[in-house]
C-alpha cells in the first residue's frame, strides 16, 4: 500500500480538496490518502505558519511520521503545497517516490509578473476588501476556477470553512512571504509530474512549463481549467497521474523521466 500525501495551497486547507481524494483513491484504490494541513490553516489555524517553505515541509514531515505512515510516499502538492512537496523532497527524496505539482511557480525559475499574473491583483483587492465570508469565496472562486457559473454548494462549503476555521491575516502574510521567497533546487528530487490548466487566470501556466523544462519531467496542461484543477476537473487530474505513474514499479528517487 502507498500513502498519497495531499498538500493545499495559501491560507487553504485539506477540506478544501472537496472530492479530490476520493477520485484520487477510485483510481488506486488499493492506497490510502492522507491530506495534511499546513501550519497556520484549517484544523492548525492556531499555530504560526513559519515563515519559510523549508519549515512547512519540515512540519508536514513530523504530521506524517505521527500518522504512522511507512515511507516512500507520494506527495500531491497544489500551488504553495507544490512548493512544500518539492523542497521536501528535496531534503529527504530516500522517503518520497515521486511528487505531482500542480498549478505552481518556483521564484528561481520564473519572474514575478507570471508567478502572479497582473490581471489578478485587481481580484486579489476586492478578496480583502469583501465583508462577508461569502463575497469573499465567490471572488476567490472566480479567480482560481474558469467553470463557467460558481457552484453554489461549492461557495456555501467555502465560506463556511471560513467561518469555521478563518485564517489569521499575520498567517497569510507569512505564507505569502515565504511561497515569494522559495528557491527550487535546479534539478528534479525525485521522478515529478507537472499539471496546469490552460485557463489558470491566477497563475501563468508557462510557470509550469518552465519547471517541466528545467526539471526534465512530463507536463500534462489542461485545456480549460483553471488556477484549482481538482475542483475544476478531478477526474482529469486522478487520470493524469494513473496513466503517469504504475505504483508497482516506482521510478527511483532522482530518476530523470523526460517528456
Amino acid at each position: 500500500m502507498t500513502t498519497w500525501v495531499l498538500l493545499r495551497g495559501l491560507t487553504r486547507e485539506k477540506r478544501h480538496w472537496g472530492s479530490f481524494p476520493r477520485q484520487l483513491l477510485a483510481r488506486f484504490p488499493e492506497d490510502r490518502v492522507l491530506a495534511l494541513e499546513l501550519p497556520g490553516n484549517g484544523e492548525l489555524n492556531g499555530l504560526a505558519s513559519p515563515v519559510s517553505i523549508g519549515g512547512m515541509a519540515a512540519f508536514c514531515r513530523e504530521q506524517l511520521a505521527r500518522s504512522g505512515a511507512a515511507p516512500p510516499c507520494i506527495l500531491v502538492g497544489m500551488s504553495m503545497g507544490a512548493m512544500v512537496a518539492s523542497e521536501w523532497a528535496n531534503r529527504h527524496p530516500g522517503e518520497i517516490a515521486a511528487c505531482v505539482l500542480i498549478s505552481t511557480s518556483f521564484g528561481s525559475f520564473s519572474p514575478f509578473h507570471r508567478r502572479l499574473r497582473p490581471r489578478a491583483w485587481p481580484v486579489l483587492l476586492q478578496i480583502l476588501l469583501a465583508r462577508t465570508a461569502e463575497a469573499r469565496e465567490l471572488e476567490i472562486f472566480s479567480l482560481t476556477s474558469s467553470l463557467p457559473r460558481a457552484d453554489p454548494q461549492v461557495l456555501a462549503e467555502w465560506a463556511a470553512i471560513r467561518r469555521s476555521r478563518p485564517v489569521a491575516a499575520r498567517n497569510a502574510v507569512r505564507q505569502l512571504l515565504a511561497a515569494a521567497a522559495y528557491r527550487a533546487p535546479a534539478r528534479a528530487p525525485v521522478a515529478t509530474l507537472v499539471l496546469a490548466g490552460a485557463g489558470d487566470r491566477l497563475v501563468d501556466p508557462r510557470c509550469s512549463k518552465a519547471i517541466a523544462d528545467r526539471w526534465c519531467c512530463p507536463l500534462a496542461l489542461h485545456p480549460e481549467a483553471g488556477h484549482d484543477l481538482p475542483l475544476d476537473d478531478g477526474a482529469w487530474v486522478a487520470g493524469e497521474i494513473r496513466r503517469w505513474l504504475n505504483p508497482a514499479q516506482l521510478p527511483a528517487p532522482g530518476t530523470e523521466v523526460r517528456k
